[in-house]
């Protein structure tokens, strides 16, 4: 399978008609090898417009929400960001690529542990790997320029809106059936501000994998 071309496609048949149309973050997608974080059997279907499973029972979900929720935190060359969630690590090379330090952090281990593999091979360095609920803040290292939530959330986290510098942006999708909104929240000094980036309905971060648990 030509996996350039399939990203090639990825990026002007899905990404782009869904809004996302800033060139570093497209750049990132074309350069980013998604079909290294997917299991060998699913590799056919890295760059398809659909979820796919992870070895722990939880899912990468589709392209398109990891970059536009990517493009609201508008990162720049060399911010520190936090991700919550590390999943198969494919969110974690792009916010790499776009940023500059990573703090990432799982509840499993194991997973985070796989990812970490791929990461390394490809030589996504400057990656701090963290085991845990991120969803609670982290001891060290804040605060951060960003913060990405790799999964839906019932509310907004207050720990991890503490831990924002000011001017400092995260991203999230929180709520309960039948919609959830992804929201880009912005620290100025003590206060923030909400923006609703779109609507879309996704199982909750941390949920069991019986549920459907989706990390991105």
């Amino acid at each position: 399978m030509n996996f350039e071309q399939a990203r090639f496609n990825m990026v002007e048949q899905q990404i782009r008609p869904w809004d996302v149309l800033d060139f570093d973050v497209l750049d990132a997608l074309a350069e980013v090898p998604r079909e290294r974080f997917v299991g060998e059997a699913q590799q056919a279907y890295a760059y398809a417009d659909m979820t796919l499973p992870l070895p722990n029972g939880g899912s990468m979900l589709e392209p398109k929400i990891v970059a536009r929720l990517i493009q609201g935190l508008a990162l720049k060359a060399g911010e520190r960001v936090l991700e919550v969630g590390t999943g198969s690590g494919y969110a974690t090379a792009l916010l790499h690529k776009l940023g500059g330090s990573v703090t990432t952090v799982d509840i499993d281990a194991a997973q985070q542990q796989r990812a970490q593999s791929v990461l390394n091979e490809l030589g996504f360095s400057n990656v701090a790997y963290q085991t845990g609920d991120g969803l609670a803040g982290v001891s060290e290292s804040a605060p951060f320029d960003a913060i990405y939530i790799g999964g839906a959330v019932p509310v907004v986290p207050e720990a991890l809106k503490n831990q924002l510098k000011n001017g400092g942006r995260m991203v999230v999708v929180a709520g309960s059936a039948p919609v959830q909104r992804a929201l880009l929240i912005t620290r100025h000094g003590e206060g923030f501000t909400e923006r609703a980036l779109f609507d879309t309905f996704i199982p909750y971060l941390n949920a069991p994998p019986a549920a459907g648990k989706f990390q991105f």
